[in-house]
């Protein structure tokens, strides 16, 4: 089974597009696992209407570690069922049809992690800060053409993990959406299969935005040059 997490932060303006989206997009065995910081969200008295209008069942499940997205998703990828374990956003900007391919590349190749990728040939990403784009999309193709991460998008939260490959790791980001870079950076310095897929990434209609790119960004850093250097002190090694 898939577990399908999204981190929800007063998403209630966009709660029952999401799971619509899901529920007709979606084909593969799946569990949708809510996960919010407080009891007072506007996502759960949506969700719950939500629930009845489309005939859903839905986990609610309250973040363990301390508000905040990274805490959120950390929970989630802890308390999912399934043996694949997907995180996407509430705020629409992932399609909801990729989530079927995704979960293909990971039965065809044996993949432990697969990227939902922007940069990509067939990929796409529509409005956005501007700045927040460039250096995102100049951190995955750098870390693919000089890392050799076989991703274009190491940077994308949008991504699918084998449960067997989350239940290895030691999760040592602290703030932000880093966790999706960590994981990536991990999985190649231990030799994982990493795949990806294309997906089009866009803007939120609704709502408010949660990155903080200035504040964030050291701790992508981290993660970056662990990957530039730690590969090559790896390559090294073997010499």
């Amino acid at each position: 089974m898939l577990s399908i997490v999204v981190p929800v932060y007063n998403e209630g303006d966009n709660i029952l597009a999401l799971l619509r989206g899901l529920k007709e997009k979606v084909t593969a065995e799946h569990e949708i696992c809510v996960v919010y910081d407080f009891p007072e969200d506007t996502t759960l008295p949506a969700l719950d209407r939500a629930e009845k209008l489309l005939d859903l069942t839905v986990r609610r499940v309250r973040n363990r570690y301390g508000k905040g997205a990274l805490n959120a998703i950390r929970t989630g990828l802890e308390q999912a069922n399934g043996a694949l374990v997907l995180v996407t956003m509430a705020d629409l900007s992932d399609p909801p049809e990729v989530i079927d391919q995704m979960v293909a590349k990971a039965q065809e190749t044996s993949a432990d992690l697969v990227c939902a990728s922007r940069y990509m040939r067939g990929g796409s990403q529509s409005g956005g800060p501007r700045l927040k784009s460039f250096l995102s999309r100049t951190a995955g193709m750098s870390l693919h053409l000089l890392a050799g991460i076989p991703t274009h998008d190491a940077t994308n939260s949008f991504k699918l993990y084998r449960k067997s490959f989350l239940d290895t790791v030691r999760i040592e980001s602290r703030g932000g959406f880093e966790l999706g870079l960590e994981l990536v950076v991990k999985a190649h310095l231990n030799g994982r299969i990493i795949a990806e897929v294309p997906t089009s990434w866009q803007n939120r209609a609704a709502g408010k935005s949660r990155f903080r790119l200035w504040a964030w960004l050291p701790n992508y850093l981290k993660w970056y040059l662990l990957a530039l250097f730690g590969r090559r002190k790896t390559i090294a090694a073997s010499r």
